[in-house]
């Protein structure tokens, strides 16, 4: 009894201390996760859907800056891209890891090429089913395999540190961009062999570590990540972001350079339509734009492109051997190249459009000569007789009339014939100073005339 009494005595200082540690640390526990959800901020989502090149660069590094203003919690990376400039996706690699808010990369499609590069800069990865990643092998602007050595290298070092850092197998990131090498991947009982590159697929990806998550859409990736789905910015491209992305295009900037400088050449060599110097001027306006939207241009590379031009209309009108014309190319170069993301790519297209515009300007030239600028410097009317223009004066009016000798003609000589010195010849005789003279042939200029017997 004694014992029992005993017993039940233990279990209610037993009740009593849990009622009282529960009563006492519960709104502990529950004030804590107050705090830490007040911790989590905003999601700002921010799509890369489209092809990785200048325009998305700008984009992103204003999501991102965005999203630090607002002190969010996470920045979800909704990925579907087959792609594109690696040297971006570096750079955006550098944005994304360099940030100190947490990111997700959600795969939704493919995240292929410098695609993959972006997902695995992320701190995680969430794939939605049937999606892919990896295959980021290099190809040339033609679709060619870039075979490089030292390209290669670099690129499959940059993946294989993106894939570390997150302390996945590096050796598969090799694999997705290295076809001569070889990859043991023992969980999928497959052996990367020479010739193939490496692409997985979500649930595959999910085995070897290169996703940490499935999941079906952004709010399931959301709530996975610990945070509320009520409080979700979605970054939208401005329309002058969506124009930089058609506009640094390098086929558009092509088409652009070539607008530009045909439809000026054409308007200073065959001035009066308009149309085709309103065409250039709008031409090199949308260039230079486009890369300064997307960041690539400065106000130095208008004031080149201004400078060059004014150098080289004024080479048309003042002689300067050439050298206002030299200084004007230069200039112009200088802006147009300065101002595009890539040099060789500016030099390249600028040379394309260059020849291009070449011959649509012979073209044009040839069809409107008569309306050439080069016409205000040739002589083109004649004075005709017809016309009542002669190069020399009709002296047939002097036939038959007379004069006096001022001078002593031998044969030549000057006579004055009603009032008016007139120059002369004779026949070969002598006539002296003060000699009555008659005017017997008149020959174009030529007046011959002879002694007057008559006085």
């Amino acid at each position: 009894m004694h014992r029992e009494q005993h017993h039940s005595s233990r279990k209610m200082i037993f009740l009593t201390l849990w009622i009282v540690v529960s009563v006492i640390l519960l709104p502990l526990f529950h004030s804590g996760s107050v705090e830490a959800a007040a911790k989590g901020g905003a999601v700002f989502v921010i799509p890369v859907d489209q092809e990785i090149e200048q325009g998305l660069s700008r984009f992103m590094e204003r999501g991102f800056a965005e999203a630090a203003e607002s002190k969010a919690g996470l920045i979800l990376l909704d990925i579907n891209t087959p792609g594109g400039r690696v040297d971006t996706a570096e750079k955006l690699g550098k944005l994304i890891k360099d940030s100190p808010i947490p990111t997700v990369a959600y795969i939704r499609g493919e995240a292929a090429s410098a695609g993959s590069y972006i997902a695995l800069s992320a701190n995680k990865i969430v794939m939605e089913p049937g999606s892919i990643i990896g295959a980021a092998a290099l190809v040339d602007g033609k679709g060619q395999a870039v075979t490089d050595p030292k390209i290669v290298a670099w690129w499959k070092s940059s993946m294989a540190s993106a894939a570390e850092s997150g302390g996945r197998n590096p050796d598969i990131a090799r694999g997705m961009v290295d076809s001569q090498i070889t990859v043991a991947i023992p969980e999928l009982n497959f052996n990367k062999e020479k010739g193939q590159i490496i692409s997985l697929t979500s649930e595959e990806a999910l085995k070897l570590g290169y996703a940490d998550h499935i999941a079906s859409s952004e709010q399931e990736v959301i709530q996975w990540m610990g945070y509320s789905t009520d409080d979700v910015f979605y970054v939208k491209q401005t329309s002058a972001e969506k124009a930089a992305e058609i506009l640094t295009n390098p086929i558009v900037q092509t088409l652009l350079l070539f607008i530009g400088i045909a439809g000026v050449v054409i308007e200073l060599l065959v001035p009066g339509f308009g149309v085709p110097g309103i065409l250039g001027i709008l031409g090199f306006g949308l260039y230079f734009f486009g890369n300064y939207i997307a960041g690539f241009a400065g106000s130095e590379t208008w004031l080149l492109f201004i400078i060059g031009l004014a150098l080289l209309i004024l080479e048309m009108f003042i002689p300067s051997f050439g050298i206002l014309g030299i200084l004007g190319s230069v200039s112009l170069v200088a802006g147009v190249v300065r101002a595009a993301y890539d040099m060789q790519h500016a030099f390249i297209s600028l040379g394309i459009a260059f020849v291009a515009a070449v011959v649509v300007v012979a073209i044009i030239a040839i069809v409107f000569k008569d309306r050439g600028i080069w016409n205000r410097f040739v002589l083109k009317e004649s004075l005709t007789a017809d016309q009542g223009f002669s190069s020399v004066v009709n002296r047939e009016i002097l036939l038959g009339q007379r004069g006096v000798s001022l001078t002593p003609l031998r044969p030549a000589g000057t006579v004055l014939i009603a009032d008016e010195r007139v120059d002369v010849v004779t026949n070969g005789e002598f006539i002296a100073t003060d000699t009555s003279i008659i005017v017997s042939k008149v020959e174009g200029g030529r007046i011959v005339v002879k002694a007057d017997t008559s006085v």
